[in-house]
């Protein structure tokens, strides 16, 4: 498939309407989705009649499936052990959204930990081309992204607005409690220091490697097959499955050496 028939279509209608604000100054603006998961989606069948399997709420005391209206939330503080809240406790702490991204400061791009990045948006002017296109050329000309809060579907994000191909650009981030620190994981606290030969070894194969990012580069494997098996089981061909042949783990130097080899034919 050529390359310009892969590119995802974007969305006909915005996901969310408001504001960009920035002391006094107000860029209306619509939001469109910008990442699509392009991963398959399966539905759990019965193996005897092919039918789609429901899911019900059972309780696991008395065996009984229960309604929606006989459910309540709750937050488990041991095990089996449940705080429960009523519908309006909950409410009253939701955050309500006021339809603003109120961005309190701007930072150079270039300083943003990629670890914390979330997911990302488009953001398209709502009847301000002026204002949205003054903010989007500043932004591009000092290198800096704008930061602050949203609120999105009763959820609070810290966001980045930055700009991005002729775009305004909002990625919502994840919180610092939210992001695994890996120092704390022991096994790296106990990482040995590599010999002068293999890191020699190990340079030369990174200089080989070396190159230019391009995205295109890297296709899908999993969902072109998935897309050839669909295909053959839609024409009734019959399906062999094989499985994959273990690779032979080499010791570390012996791996390092054979590689430069390989690369330098």
């Amino acid at each position: 498939m050529p390359k310009d028939q892969e590119k995802t279509k974007p969305s006909n209608r915005p996901i969310w309407s408001g504001s960009i604000t920035i002391g006094l100054v107000n860029v209306p603006v619509k939001l469109y989705t910008m990442i699509r998961d392009q991963a398959f989606s399966f539905r759990l069948l019965h193996n005897d009649d092919g039918q789609p399997l429901k899911y019900e709420r059972v309780c696991i005391r008395d065996n009984k499936v229960i309604d929606w209206k006989d459910t309540v939330k709750g937050y488990e503080i041991r095990k089996n052990e449940f705080i429960v809240f009523k519908k309006e406790e909950l409410d009253a702490i939701r955050p309500e959204s006021d339809e603003k991204i109120r961005l309190d400061k701007f930072i150079s791009l270039l300083t943003i930990d990629p670890v914390y990045f979330e997911k990302s948006y488009v953001l398209v002017p709502d009847r301000s081309e002026d204002a949205y296109s003054l903010l989007m050329s500043i932004i591009q000309q000092e290198g800096k992204a704008g930061m602050g809060k949203v609120t999105l579907r009763t959820k609070e994000y810290p966001v980045i607005v930055y700009e991005y191909k002729g775009a305004l650009i909002l990625t919502t981030l994840h919180y610092a409690n939210e992001v695994v620190n890996p120092v704390d994981i022991e096994e790296l606290t106990k990482l040995k220091k590599p010999s002068r030969k293999e890191m020699e070894l190990a340079e030369k194969i990174i200089k080989e490697l070396s190159g230019e990012f391009d995205i295109t580069e890297y296709r899908d494997g999993y969902r072109e097959k998935m897309e050839k098996l669909i295909e053959m089981k839609m024409k009734g061909e019959v399906v062999i499955a094989q499985v994959p042949r273990k690779e032979e783990v080499k010791e570390l130097m012996v791996a390092l050496q054979e590689t430069i080899k390989q690369l330098s034919k």
